[in-house]
């Protein structure tokens, strides 16, 4: 068992060549791309890396994701790309990008939001949409030899076709008596949005978190934070992400 090393400065602030291993829909909006780079051996579970295409006319475009995978040892990191409407980057993923393409990544990013067996715990993870993805990379690291570490994850997205990784995240808390999945649909017939009754059955499963960490939009992690902070947890151990407006 490996575990992942701090990244200094050089790696982090250049631009690596990364080559397109795999590439596969897993929902009807987001697509998973493999890619093979230095920075496959570079990261903890959590972070994220800038991705920028260039175009044969010199044109650029950027933006950040988080990464999904662990380090296994492979050379390569996976990446779960959401289409966005007229999004440039995730455009060109989910339409265009075939194996054998090339990108350039930098990173890793997001020292404090990252996390790595030796940290401990207990986790709890809330993930909204697909503020998912940084959570799975830590479970996957945890299901490498940290199991006996307690882990929840709350997740609320739209539906459950929308759920990113859901096959997985179910078979896990199927496998695995240390992880429970609190799933919120608000959009599926009967769901709702996460609540002071989902947080308190999470915290039922875990006992006081040593690690909380919290992705998603502002208003799933404002949300998620105070139902949190209610239920007794000191805001000292919550780190969170957010994106959007």
């Amino acid at each position: 068992m490996s575990s992942a090393t701090p990244v200094t400065e050089p790696i982090v602030f250049h631009w690596h060549r990364a080559a397109i291993t795999a590439i596969a829909p897993v929902t009807p909006h987001v697509t998973s791309v493999r890619l093979r780079c230095p920075l496959a051996e570079s990261y903890r579970a959590g972070q994220h890396v800038d991705v920028r295409l260039t175009a044969e006319d010199g044109y650029q475009a950027q933006r950040s994701y988080s990464v999904a995978s662990a380090q296994d040892g492979s050379g390569t990191l996976e990446l779960l790309i959401e289409g966005l409407p007229d999004g440039e980057v995730s455009g060109w993923f989910t339409g265009v990008a075939a194996v054998g393409d090339q990108v350039e990544l930098r990173g890793p990013i997001g020292g404090s939001f990252s996390w790595d067996g030796p940290d401990g715990g207990p986790l709890l993870l809330g993930g909204g949409g697909s503020g998912v993805v940084p959570l799975l990379a830590m479970l996957r690291r945890r299901a490498q030899g940290w199991r006996e570490i307690p882990a929840a994850l709350i997740y609320s997205v739209r539906t459950r076709a929308e759920a990113i990784a859901l096959p997985e995240l179910e078979r896990l808390a199927a496998e695995d008596p240390g992880f429970s999945l609190h799933l919120a649909t608000t959009r599926d017939p009967g769901g709702k949005r996460i609540d002071a009754g989902l947080v308190a059955e999470a915290l039922r499963r875990t006992g006081p978190p040593g690690k909380v960490f919290l992705c998603g939009s502002n208003r799933f992690v404002a949300a998620a934070s105070d139902l949190i902070m209610a239920a007794g947890v000191a805001p000292g151990v919550i780190r969170t992400e957010r994106f959007g407006a």
